[in-house]
């Protein structure tokens, strides 16, 4: 891919989840709802602050985030569907070490 974000913008592609529920109900395509996930695949510089400084952004391209419902501009580059957003649009960052293959969060050990 060849695109650069500019200022605090982000680019992700979005995590698609198995269209079957836990009780092992198949969802159609049509049926189900675009998954609120994704992977940061570029980030910009960041923003400046009031003096001109630049600040940068504090998730970096890999991380996979959590988004709102509505957020972001969807575009198609390569055949490959993005979103692109201000990092003030990410609700979060999932800790990779936290989430299990089923999405279920599992307690660290003390």
């Amino acid at each position: 891919m060849k695109f650069r974000p500019l200022h605090d913008r982000v680019v992700i592609r979005r995590v698609e989840h198995e269209g079957k529920t836990t009780g092992g109900i198949f969802i159609p395509d049509t049926a189900q709802e675009k998954p609120m996930e994704g992977e940061i695949v570029a980030v910009g510089p960041g923003a400046r602050d009031d003096n001109g400084k630049v600040v940068p952004l504090d998730v970096k391209a890999g991380d996979r985030i959590l988004f709102g419902k509505w957020s972001g501009t969807e575009i198609k580059l390569d055949g490959v569907e993005y979103l692109i957003m201000n990092e003030s649009d990410i609700m979060g960052v999932i800790d990779s070490s936290t989430v299990t293959t089923l999405g279920v969060a599992k307690k660290k050990a003390a």
